[in-house]
C-alpha cells in the first residue's frame, strides 16, 4: 500500500491560536492539493510552549473543533500535538489524529515531559500509550522528549506500529541529537518516521529566547532519508510504500529474534 505524507515544519506565534490555525489551514490545503493522506504538525504548534496561560477549556475544544473541520474538508487525516486544557484544570501536552470525517481517531498524552524547561509545572503526564487504527496500519504517537525512550517506540513496534509519528519542539544546539535519535527509532523498529519539527524561537522564562532546529524529516524502515526540511518554514511530502515495513522485517527479523527473558525493563 503507498500513502503520500505530508510534514507541516511551521515558527509559531505563541499564544496566537488563532493566526496559528490560520496558518495550518493553508498548510492542510496545501497538502490536500499534493494528494497527501496524511499531514503532521510539530508539538504545541497552536499555542506555542509557552504562549498559554490565558488558554482553558474552551480554547482547547474549539482548536480542537477547528483542526477536526479541516480534515473533514479536505479529507485527510491530520496529527495534530497542541495544549489540551480540561474543565477540572488539569493540562496535556497532547497529540491528537483526526480522521478524514473530522472525528479524533486517537490522542496520545505526553509520558515523558521535560525537565530541564519544568513542563512538570504545567502540564500533567500521560500514562497509556498509543497505536492508531489506521488504512495503512497502526500508527504510533509520540512527542518531542519521548524520542529518548526507545522502550515507547519498541512498545509501539511490538503492537504492530508501521508508521511512528513523532512531533517535536527540539531545539538547538542538539539538531545531531534529533537527526540521530529519529534514524535510531526507525532502524531497530523497522518503521516509517515522521518527524515533525518546528523552526523559529520563543522565550522560555527562565531559559531565555530558545531557538528551534527545523530538521523535519520522512525516514524509512531501513534508515534512509526520503526527505528532510532545513531550518525554514516548508511542507515536505513524499510518497511511502507502507509494504517497505514488512519487507525490512523478513529481510531482519530483529523484532522476532529478541530476547526478552534475558532482560528486564
Amino acid at each position: 500500500m503507498e500513502i503520500t505524507v505530508s510534514i507541516a515544519q511551521t515558527d509559531v506565534a505563541p499564544g496566537e491560536v488563532a493566526r496559528n490555525i490560520e496558518r495550518g489551514r493553508s498548510l492542510i490545503a496545501e497538502a490536500a492539493g499534493r494528494g497527501s493522506d496524511l499531514v503532521c504538525f510539530p508539538e504545541m504548534w497552536t499555542t506555542g510552549l509557552g504562549g498559554t496561560s490565558l488558554y482553558g477549556a474552551a480554547e482547547s475544544e474549539a482548536a480542537q473543533k477547528a483542526i477536526g473541520a479541516e480534515a473533514a474538508r479536505c479529507a485527510l487525516w491530520i496529527s495534530s500535538p497542541m495544549l489540551e486544557a480540561l474543565p477540572d484544570g488539569s493540562r496535556y501536552n497532547t497529540s491528537f489524529l483526526f480522521a478524514p470525517d473530522g472525528s479524533i481517531a486517537a490522542a496520545y498524552r505526553k509520558i515523558h515531559l521535560f525537565s530541564p524547561f519544568h513542563e512538570e509545572r504545567s502540564i500533567s503526564p500521560g500514562s497509556t500509550l498509543c497505536t492508531a487504527d489506521t488504512p495503512w496500519g497502526p500508527s504510533g504517537l509520540s512527542v518531542c522528549y519521548d524520542l529518548r525512550f526507545p522502550e515507547l517506540f519498541r512498545s509501539c513496534a511490538l503492537k504492530g506500529a508501521v508508521i511512528q509519528i513523532c512531533s517535536a519542539a527540539f531545539p538547538h544546539p542538539r539538531r545531531e541529537h534529533w537527526r540521530i535519535l529519529t534514524r535510531a527509532r526507525a532502524i531497530e523498529n523497522q518503521v516509517f518516521m515522521l518527524a515533525a519539527n518546528r523552526v523559529g524561537s520563543e522565550n522560555m522564562a527562565a531559559q531565555g529566547s530558545v531557538s528551534f532546529c527545523g530538521a523535519s524529516a520522512v525516514i524509512d524502515p531501513w534508515g534512509a532519508t526520503l526527505a528532510e526540511a532545513h531550518e525554514q518554514e516548508c511542507l515536505l511530502s513524499v510518497r511511502i510504500d507502507i509494504n517497505v515495513c514488512a519487507q525490512a522485517r523478513k529481510a531482519i527479523p530483529a523484532l522476532q529474534n529478541r530476547r526478552p527473558d534475558t532482560y528486564a525493563l
